[in-house]
């Protein structure tokens, strides 16, 4: 199976600092032992297990919370599903389906409909996957109009060191943004030699984080900003940028501008490799409720207490189509899949996904456990999925 964006080394699960052991799981459950098996080995057992429980495979740094809470008020539910009848039937026959295990639709910063299964709950972490990509992009702005980044033109090398004399000579900050490097990167699945996966085994360099030691490995083989490739590695390396600029950990500087004083409900926990850096292409472990309010932020321009927290501009583009991806229709930003009806997406492996129409002013969250990573046969209906619920939403208008 070869990835067509959304993912992650599916090693990583191995490749990642052992955690200590929380809790003991109950004898019925899954020991944090699978958190040493590859991820495509999981059983689905596994995988609804797992996912849940993802905190618990790995090191990690939490996201703080602040003080208040951000409420998401109940608001009136979706007329069509408010009785038992066809809508009803489909969204009971999508969770199954479609191993959907958090469901949450905010209209208006309301929630208009929410439903959790697979041993989901309300209060529960779910791991995000590459949703954290589009989390690694607001950072980056934010740490933009902090002045820590100066601009998105200036080359990485001038925040990176250590990506001095590679293939990243050169390259802006924005092209990393878009995936248009023009460096040479394998990210499928099926092959056990490709990047995404050496990425996270091979043994970092003395004095380097381990993303920059691979990274400053790959070769340039076409003109930056030429071809757009999806590059797990270079979200890593965004987190390493928003790292050293800021000389905060990602973790700290996500709960300064965002997870604190727009209000989170629960602390995250963010992975770490295993030189202590958050990684930035994957695994925020959040609530559901909390990726809804991560939709709303955004759905708010990003701003606390009434200001952006990144430059003018900076959401518009990215949340709007940088780079052909190859697919009708869709685009992709800065991190952020888009779709030339201007309703975009955070989008992560195995059913992950923050789906954000402004005109609707709706964010609708979905965390799964796909018994694959990817595939059109999922997607798909996913989508067909989402455009029912905003038929559903648009009727109650007329």
């Amino acid at each position: 199976m070869k990835a067509v964006g959304f993912g992650i080394s599916m090693f990583l699960v191995c490749a990642l600092v052992p955690a200590q052991t929380q809790t003991q799981p109950q004898p019925s459950e899954p020991s944090p032992a699978l958190f040493a098996k590859p991820l495509p080995q999981w059983s689905q057992a596994e995988r609804e297990w797992g996912f849940r429980n993802w905190d618990l495979r790995a090191n990690a740094r939490p996201v703080r919370k602040g003080n208040v809470v951000r409420m998401l008020p109940v608001g009136p539910p979706v007329a069509a599903l408010a009785e038992e009848g066809e809508a009803t039937k489909q969204l009971a026959a999508f969770t199954k389906d479609y191993q959907l295990a958090g469901l949450l639709v905010l209209q208006d910063g309301k929630i208009r409909l929410e439903r959790y299964a697979l041993g989901h709950t309300a209060e529960s972490r779910w791991t995000s996957f590459s949703v954290a990509k589009s989390v690694t992009s607001l950072l980056v702005g934010a740490a933009v109009k902090d002045g820590f980044i100066k601009s998105l033109d200036d080359p990485i090398t001038q925040y990176i060191k250590g990506l001095r004399a590679s293939g990243y000579d050169g390259v802006t900050v924005r092209q990393l943004l878009t995936m248009t490097t023009g460096v040479a990167w394998n990210e499928d699945y099926s092959n056990p030699n490709a990047d995404v996966y050496k990425l996270f085994r091979t043994p970092p360099s003395d004095g380097l984080d381990a993303t920059t030691s691979y990274m400053r490995t790959v070769k340039r083989n076409t003109t930056a900003n030429n071809k757009w490739l999806y590059n797990t590695g270079e979200t890593n390396l965004l987190g390493i940028l928003v790292r050293e600029a800021t000389q905060k950990p990602l973790a700290v500087y996500a709960s300064e501008k965002i997870w604190s004083p727009f209000g989170m409900e629960q602390d995250a926990n963010w992975s770490l490799d295993v030189t202590d850096a958050e990684v930035g292409g994957c695994c925020l472990q959040a609530t559901t409720r909390d990726f809804g309010r991560i939709g709303q932020f955004v759905l708010e321009g990003a701003r606390v207490a009434g200001k952006s927290i990144v430059p003018e501009g900076y959401l518009e583009a990215a949340t709007k189509k940088q780079a052909d991806i190859g697919a009708p229709g869709r685009g992709y930003g800065y991190q952020w899949w888009t779709r030339d009806d201007g309703t975009f997406d955070a989008v992560g492996i195995h059913g992950q996904l923050i789906h954000i129409d402004r005109n609707r002013k709706l964010v609708i969250v979905m965390n799964s456990a796909w018994p694959r990573a990817t595939g059109t046969d999922l997607s798909v209906p996913r989508n067909v999925f989402i455009d029912r619920i905003k038929a559903m939403l648009d009727a109650e208008q007329k």
